[in-house]
């Protein structure tokens, strides 16, 4: 089939490029020139593990290319996808981005189109969106819009494409339904569940997915402070609540908070979208505040262990809000550091791939190449995310390093009583 993915930020370049995968032609468009020119001569504007090489073969074999030019792939695409960034504004989803698009098809389209919100968007925006597309159209040409959320997670989602969960079409005619199973087909025959549903459910069906987990998370950070105080371990208690097969073990894990570009964009979006309707979203309004706070908490800890943090060198492991991935929108890391800069400390860090972004958004930070180097004179280090070469530390030689032995585990990674042996002074979220 012939696919234009509009966008080639993280969703719309990986859903392009597997879809190209798939077999069929793909042309993916966006309105920055120096990422298409670099997507051209196979330069790859983000860290996803696999999908460089995947951009790069299926480029080489003419499945996937990339234009500025909306008309080309406008007449060219049967089917289109609209997968441009819908960015936190004031709590809202910024949609114009999406409308542009909704416009320029309405303009250039000369004959029958399945038009795809991939974007994740308020309910109502495909009305909105075909009511755009009728508006600018020179002449009558029939179309369908379809709701396909995305569920690809960072670090996982070329797996998260090819063998997700499940597939949502929000389709409301047989037409558009046909197309869209035709496009997932070799998908599906991996027996991944579609659920066609209409296209407001299926709107809803991002935001509520991403909310319930942000929920959880926030759940289990409410529970660390109790389990603290009592001499329990939230780890222990996860896993407990985890083998409920009701509840099952995946987003129990307490620590510094969640981040990223979707968790807490989307938790506001749903507030706002409940305030549009005159309804009020208690839980989730507690889920972003515990959140928040969460991701402060380890700053008295550090205070209380260090006395005063002024003049100290504190080694932050661990940058971007997740592993396996370069991104650092709304990362832990960055309220710690500032945080503890604003108390006067020198900050040392370390991330294997999210050095170059948080140059971007973080200043006075110095970085280095390995953890050891990073932590050498320091008088504390400060775990803010759970790559696999923190758990695999060599804990001596760490120890050897650092100027005064205080360890901050905000991802609970090791076991307290094991490095509390070593003779680091430990302390992690919720454990004894």
């Amino acid at each position: 089939m012939k696919v234009a993915v509009f966008g080639a930020g993280y969703v719309g370049l990986v859903t392009g490029t597997c879809f190209s995968e798939l077999g069929n032609d793909v042309l993916l468009v966006d309105i920055d020139n120096e990422k298409i020119s670099k997507l051209n001569k196979g330069m790859v504007p983000i860290y996803e593990p696999g999908l460089n090489d995947m951009v790069m073969r299926n480029a080489k074999e003419s499945r996937l290319k990339f234009t500025t030019n909306a008309k080309t792939a406008i007449e060219f695409a049967d089917v289109i996808f609209i997968a441009v960034g819908t960015p936190d504004n004031n709590g809202r989803a910024e949609l114009k981005y999406v409308f542009k698009v909704a416009e320029d098809i309405g303009k250039f389209m000369k004959s029958y189109k399945v038009i795809v919100d991939k974007s994740t968007v308020p309910v109502g925006t495909g009305e909105k969106v075909r009511e755009i597309i009728k508006k600018n159209q020179i002449k009558k040409i029939d179309f369908d819009v379809v709701s396909n959320p995305e569920f690809l997670r960072e670090g996982t989602a070329i797996r998260d494409f090819m063998a997700p969960d499940r597939i949502v079409i929000g389709a409301e005619s047989e037409k558009a339904k046909d197309l869209m199973l035709k496009l997932y087909k070799s998908i599906e025959r991996t027996d991944r569940p579609v659920l066609i549903t209409d296209i407001k459910s299926a709107e809803v069906i991002k935001y509520a997915s991403n909310a319930m987990l942000a929920t959880r998370i926030s759940f289990m950070n409410e529970l660390a402070p109790l389990c603290e105080k009592t001499g329990a371990d939230i780890k222990l208690v996860a896993k407990g609540m985890g083998l409920d097969m009701r509840i099952g073990p995946r987003f129990l894990q307490a620590g510094v908070g969640y981040g990223g570009s979707c968790f807490p964009k989307d938790v506001k979006a749903l507030i706002a979208t409940g305030e549009d309707t005159g309804f009020d979203f208690e839980i989730l309004k507690a889920v972003e505040n515990v959140n928040e706070r969460q991701k402060k908490s380890v700053i008295p800890r550090i205070q209380k262990m260090l006395g005063s943090v002024k003049g100290k060198k504190i080694a932050v492991f661990g940058l971007a809000f997740k592993p396996k991935t370069d991104d650092m929108r709304e990362a832990p890391s960055i309220v710690i550091i500032k945080e503890l800069q604003k108390l006067g400390a020198e900050i040392n860090a370390y991330d294997p791939v999210a050095e170059e972004t948080s140059k971007q958004i973080l200043k006075n930070v110095t970085y280095f190449k390995t953890p050891y180097e990073a932590a050498k004179n320091c008088n504390a280090v400060v775990i803010a995310t759970e790559w696999d070469i923190f758990r695999d530390l060599d804990l001596e030689k760490l120890k050897s390093e650092m100027k005064e032995l205080n360890l901050i585990d905000g991802r609970n990674i090791y076991e307290p009583e094991e490095v509390r042996k070593i003779g680091f002074n430990y302390i992690s979220i919720g454990r004894r």
